[in-house]
């Protein structure tokens, strides 16, 4: 009898074992810093000092549209969409970007190669659609072979992108810590958040440096999102004081307290001691500014509720931050020809170097 339970024991054991190996081997498990490719482009040009540079953020939410899209994770019964609106939300972001021409475009929830979306390559779509953006970089971060969540069943892969017209020297990942509440095994699963660094030379020796983002989401009762944000400003501190830079993505937090006490339905959503972004928002100049959420919160308004069936904006979760050092000929939330293609709003800011 021993014998047999000590048997039963050892292949138990041995299941378990192989069971965390398998899990491990086809989930993302980044460096916290590592180096990523890019794709330079054939005779892509150099920035130049004094040049006037657009610059675009935008969330285009794995090109889901922004109609039926009340998904699993909002407590929403749609289902993931069809290959053909995939298709057709593509074509149409890759026309908003090319109407609105910026030199540069930082995008969050670009999948490759996930179940929802019909295995598409999002950014590779993209390059084909927008030839003139000639250099590129991207990183996952989410990315598992298989995930075992019922609403997905499947093969998951996101990215951060950045498309330039502009010649890209090198580009890094940044790791941002996990959510500090999620469990061992939640945590292989969920999604691996940083921030993509892109340096691009100026043809009188500097660089600009473009970070895209995107924060934790579904983060509340821990304090992962102060973490990451003192991330993001370690990260803006330790860039040397005569670089300019531009950092813009998915925060997704409010802009300040008064933001929070006017949604008092969405107080379950946000820290109700006051806002993470405080510290960040308050210390550097940013699209849409404080001041211009102060004094009109609407305008500033970036993302759109699914649950709301009318789609109107309702609150202000993204941003783009710049250094003190560039000039600033124009900033602005765009909408329009963008409301129907993503549950957030565009962010673009016009800088002089």
């Amino acid at each position: 009898m021993n014998k047999i339970l000590k048997v039963l024991v050892g292949v138990v054991l041995s299941l378990g074992v192989m069971f965390l190996m398998a899990v491990y081997l086809t989930t993302f498990h980044p460096d916290p810093v590592e180096s990523v490719n890019v794709y330079p482009g054939d005779d892509t040009p150099v920035l130049a000092a004094g040049q006037t540079v657009k610059i675009l953020s935008w969330n285009v939410q794995f090109m889901a549209g922004n109609d039926n899209n009340h998904f699993f994770y909002d407590d929403g019964p749609d289902p993931w969409p069809d290959a053909a609106t995939v298709a057709a939300v593509t074509r149409r972001v890759a026309d908003f970007i090319a109407a609105e021409d910026p030199d540069l475009v930082m995008l969050q929830e670009v999948d490759d190669e996930a179940t929802r979306t019909h295995m598409q390559d999002q950014t590779e779509l993209l390059r084909q659609y927008l030839p003139q953006y000639a250099a590129c970089t991207e990183t996952f971060y989410w990315k598992a072979a298989y995930l075992p969540h019922p609403a997905i069943n499947g093969r998951v892969g996101m990215k951060l992108v950045v498309l330039s017209k502009f010649k890209i020297n090198e580009a890094t990942r940044y790791a941002l810590s996990a959510i500090t509440s999620d469990d061992v095994l939640t945590r292989q699963f969920n999604l691996k958040r940083a921030m993509l660094q892109v340096q691009l030379p100026i043809d009188d020796g500097r660089e600009l440096i473009l970070i895209d983002t995107h924060l934790s989401a579904f983060a509340q009762g821990s304090n992962t999102m102060e973490v990451q944000v003192g991330q993001v400003l370690e990260r803006l501190a330790s860039l040397p004081e005569e670089t300019p830079w531009v950092l813009g993505g998915d925060f997704n937090l409010l802009p300040n307290d008064d933001a929070l006490t006017s949604y008092t339905e969405l107080r379950s959503s946000y820290n109700e001691q006051g806002t993470e972004l405080y510290p960040l928002i308050s210390r550097y100049p940013s699209i849409p500014s404080l001041t211009a959420i102060e004094e009109n919160p609407e305008s500033s308004y970036t993302y759109m509720s699914p649950q709301d069936p009318l789609r109107q904006p309702d609150r202000t979760i993204d941003y783009i931050f710049y250094s003190p050092l560039l000039a600033v000929n124009r900033g602005e939330v765009l909408r329009g020809d963008a409301k129907p293609l993503s549950d957030h709003l565009p962010v673009l800011i016009e800088i002089t170097l």
